[in-house]
């Protein structure tokens, strides 16, 4: 197997060809200039990162059921619930993964999580950590982690191990340009907000506001797999076929099963006839033979699912 595998995935927008960027905090819309062979053009951030492993492991959970999928039945992961035994989160769910605030304020089996889990990681005062160890048991706890990363950022624990994302995802447009639109809130009751009236920040009157979306040459996600970071876990070839596996799941689901609906207005798909950028990436289908196959044979590596309870009244369990 290559050590890397790179695509590079032509999409549009279903509908039309206007499309919502993802927005930052304190800087709105990630515009940035970009060199290509005929100059410099003014590109956009699309998706990040971040957003897209959270989009890609997604793929793993079903919403209307609160859990994931009968098909990845037999894959452990973390499960929050509250007191009454009602569910909240879970570790496919959270930004941080195994590391969410929720798993280590709660408790397992009435012992906080952070102070189960180093034990659990093989985290000790005054010893070197040992990644394959640190490895197998976050893949007894939720294998994911290991596909799209984990930080442990625990001041008190001895160490703060950190799993990088096997698994880069971005999307980016090129050659944008401004599509500026708006609209009004009407208000067909008390369109006016003077004297007694209410005012529009009490959600009264009439609002007019302002939209940017943009408008593209191309829009492209980038996807980088890293096989050999996946090969240094040191799983044995059950575990780098179950880790593979899910990666193949998660790039069909994304890619090769329909629309992609980042947000109301930014529904974007894959080009028509754009079958060889998807390379490798198996169909739905075939991806979830290899996955159930992959999750059968990779035996001792699994644990059960972790059920931590947390209480909202005291930010512990």
């Amino acid at each position: 197997m290559t050590p890397r595998s790179v695509y590079r995935i032509p999409l549009t927008p279903v509908n039309g060809s206007r499309f919502q960027p993802t927005g930052f905090p304190d800087l709105g819309p990630a515009t940035f200039s970009k060199p290509t062979a005929e100059g410099w053009v003014e590109a956009l951030h699309v998706e990040s990162p971040q957003s897209m492993a959270n989009r890609l492991e997604l793929t793993t959970w079903d919403t209307a059921t609160g859990d994931q999928p009968e098909v990845l039945a037999g894959l452990p992961y973390v499960r929050v619930v509250d007191p009454t035994g009602g569910f909240l989160t879970s570790s496919r769910l959270e930004a941080h993964r195994l590391a969410s605030a929720y798993i280590m304020d709660g408790t397992i089996s009435g012992v906080a999580g952070r102070t189960v889990l180093p034990g659990l990681l093989g985290i000790a005062k005054d010893q070197a950590i040992d990644h394959r160890q640190l490895a197998r048991a976050i893949c007894r706890l939720d294998p994911l982690s290991l596909v799209h990363g984990v930080f442990f950022a625990q001041k008190e624990w001895p160490w703060q191990p950190k799993i990088a994302r096997a698994v880069t995802c971005f999307i980016d447009a090129e050659d944008v340009r401004d599509a500026v639109s708006g609209g009004v809130k009407t208000d067909s009751v008390n369109p006016r907000v003077e004297g007694e009236s209410q005012g529009t920040a009490k959600g009264y009157g009439m609002v007019p506001h302002q939209r940017l979306e943009f408008t593209a040459r191309s829009i492209t996600a980038y996807i980088s797999v890293d096989h050999e970071q996946i090969r240094a876990y040191g799983l044995g070839s059950a575990g780098e076929e179950l880790l593979e596996a899910l990666v193949a799941y998660e790039l069909a689901s994304l890619f090769r099963g329909g629309p992609m609906r980042l947000r109301t207005a930014c529904d974007l798909q894959v080009v028509e006839g754009s079958e060889g950028a998807l390379g490798d990436i198996p169909t739905p289908d075939a991806a979830t033979r290899r996955v159930v196959a992959a999750i059968a044979g990779a035996g001792d590596l699994l644990g059960p699912v972790t059920e931590v309870t947390w209480s909202r009244a005291t930010g512990k369990g």
